[in-house]
């Protein structure tokens, strides 16, 4: 049977694609963004103990908004970055990873025909989503070498159909954390043509080297943003799928009105367990960025050896590297001919980019890798990546 129109061009996710191909040819796999290590041992204890409570309030339907505790945790600490006020039972939706989050708020605010605005490069459930919606995506470019928000292109991508800009920062794949001006210009031209906009901010707790912003604590952006977020990238529990949305009740009404029909809740237990994780002393995060820098620098450090060129990644988990003085010296064409003898001949698996550009040609001299590996999986990697210098020089 065939698959229906609105998804038939997308396929397999590449990042599905890429680990089964790791996988397969025993390669060390820094494609797909989820640690191969163990998360907080008294988050997952939470999750057990929630899980053998033994009572209703721990096993069956959770409320639709979400466990009382956790939404409450969420709100909390939202309004502590924010100085928001938020009410978690009008405010706040437990939904299954932002992944969800993404989908139902595009279901249930944009109507079909509107206008998406979405920076490339993008990560790919986006566009899926804004398909299924029957949403029109318009597109912005982040323009290596810097990947900054153009202000006059995000104006220019404006409509009278344009409905909502998603924004996602700390950003996947380029690693930037927007600045102060470049929100501030998404802010702007949100106010000026009455725009909601939906901020994916599922690595706000890894900013390294400059600070994550968000973008309902600026002015005039409180009653517009639906801010996107989960418990996945910042506790090492990809598998758990516990997102949220945060938004003004108008808004919280559409995204749940979704929400109901996509999942209607999430996992109770799981649900305990975040708002015991929430609650986590901020010792862990400075820890947890003190890891990933030294892992990103680890990464950044060997390829710039080999002669990949970049910009160190600011934020979240990748490195996005431009390949093409690596790629000419080899004979490879392009990033998925690159990404392919990554993981046939040198046995560490990478992304191709161009997935992520609706203008693919902005993404082929580049390719991903992600550092969100433990020390050990990020020394065999560099260890494997240097056995190119050689052919890369020769």
């Amino acid at each position: 049977m065939a698959v229906a129109k609105r998804l038939s061009e997308f396929g397999t996710t590449i990042f599905a694609e890429m680990s089964r191909l790791a996988l397969e040819h025993g390669a060390v796999n820094l494609s797909q963004g989820f640690p191969d290590f163990e998360g907080p041992e008294h988050v997952k204890q939470a999750a057990i103990d929630a899980i053998r409570a033994g009572t209703p309030a721990h096993s069956q339907y959770a409320p639709l908004p979400g466990v009382p505790a956790f939404i409450e945790q969420i709100a909390r600490r939202f309004d502590e970055a924010t100085g928001l006020s938020t009410d978690p039972a009008s405010q706040v939706t437990v939904t299954s990873g932002c992944t969800e989050a993404i989908a139902a708020s595009l279901l249930g605010l944009v109507n079909p025909g509107e206008e998406v605005i979405l920076f490339e490069p993008y990560y790919d459930s986006y566009r899926a989503s804004c398909a299924m919606a029957g949403a029109t995506p318009r597109f912005v470019t982040l323009r290596a070498p810097d990947f900054r928000i153009d202000p006059d292109e995000l104006r220019k991508a404006v409509s009278s159909k344009t409905r909502a800009i998603l924004v996602n920062t700390p950003h996947n794949p380029t690693g930037r954390v927007f600045s102060k001006e470049e929100l501030q210009a998404v802010a702007d031209v949100a106010i000026e043509h009455d725009l909601i906009v939906l901020t994916d901010e599922v690595y706000e707790e890894l900013a390294y080297d400059a600070p994550h912003l968000r973008l309902a604590s600026f002015p005039g952006m409180a009653e517009r943003t639906v801010t996107m977020s989960s418990l996945g990238k910042t506790f090492s529990f990809t598998g758990w799928k516990i997102g949220w949305t945060i938004a003004p009740p108008d808004l919280t009404r559409g995204v749940r009105a979704a929400h109901q029909f996509l999942t209607f809740v999430v996992s109770t237990p799981m649900q305990h367990a975040g708002a015991v994780a929430l609650q986590t002393d901020r010792s862990y995060y400075d820890q947890l960025r003190a890891d990933f820098v030294r892992r990103r620098d680890m990464l950044c450090d060997a390829l710039a050896d080999l002669g990949f060129t970049f910009r160190v990644p600011e934020g979240g988990y990748f490195v996005l590297a431009d390949h093409s003085a690596v790629t000419r010296r080899l004979g490879i064409a392009d990033d998925i001919a690159l990404c392919k003898h990554l993981i046939e001949e040198v046995g560490v698996a990478a992304i191709p980019p161009s997935f992520f550009y609706e203008h693919k040609d902005e993404g082929r001299p580049l390719v991903r890798f992600a550092f969100c590996k433990t020390d050990q999986t990020m020394a065999e990697a560099v260890k494997r990546l240097r056995v190119m210098a050689p052919a890369a020089t020769g």
